[in-house]
């Protein structure tokens, strides 16, 4: 029976980091389903949804996680995890809400919050502070993708994305 994972990896950003974490799946027969890696300051961050026909490959992967440590300066954790889902079910279509301004905390708590409060599904969020040639201001971007029930309503959820952008003084956009 085929048994699935998640591995979250992160060590100093170097060039191998990559090959180091994926060799430990390959070397176990693990196959890599879905990915997503980027850096984050000096680190650089893995997360990898892999499978395995091994059903007692768990315990040779949590090892192979701690020799990473020792001897790679590499953080691994995996996880089983239970049933697949289906990345867009039916009834739902994507929606992108973009949101830029000054940095500050908060902004990702207060928009995820509001999209929690509403039963709105994250299943994608990048962000990154840049820094303006002109004044030297911190500009906070972010991108966030949303599971959108068809028959939401997306006005209200506008109007209240544009109150919560208010109150942080931020531009929230919303494409679908």
């Amino acid at each position: 029976m085929q048994s699935r994972y998640i591995m979250t990896a992160f060590g100093k950003d170097r060039p191998g980091i990559v090959a180091d974490v994926t060799q430990v799946l390959y070397e176990n027969g693990c196959n890599l389903e879905d990915t997503t890696m980027s850096m984050l300051s000096d680190e650089f961050t893995i997360n990898l949804l892999f499978s395995s026909n091994n059903d007692n490959i768990e315990q040779s992967l949590l090892e192979k996680c701690r020799e990473l440590e020792q001897q790679k300066d590499i953080s691994a954790f995996i996880r089983p995890i239970k049933e697949r889902r289906l990345a867009n079910p039916k009834g739902f279509a994507i929606c992108t809400l973009h949101v830029e301004g000054m940095d500050q905390a908060g902004i990702v708590y207060k928009i995820s919050q509001f999209l929690a409060d509403r039963s709105l599904n994250i299943v994608d969020l990048k962000s990154t502070v840049m820094v303006t040639p002109e004044s030297g201001t911190a500009l906070y971007m972010m991108d966030i993708h949303i599971q959108l029930p068809e028959a939401a309503a997306m006005q209200t959820i506008e109007e209240g994305l544009n109150i919560v952008a208010e109150g942080l003084n931020v531009e929230i956009t919303v494409s679908v």
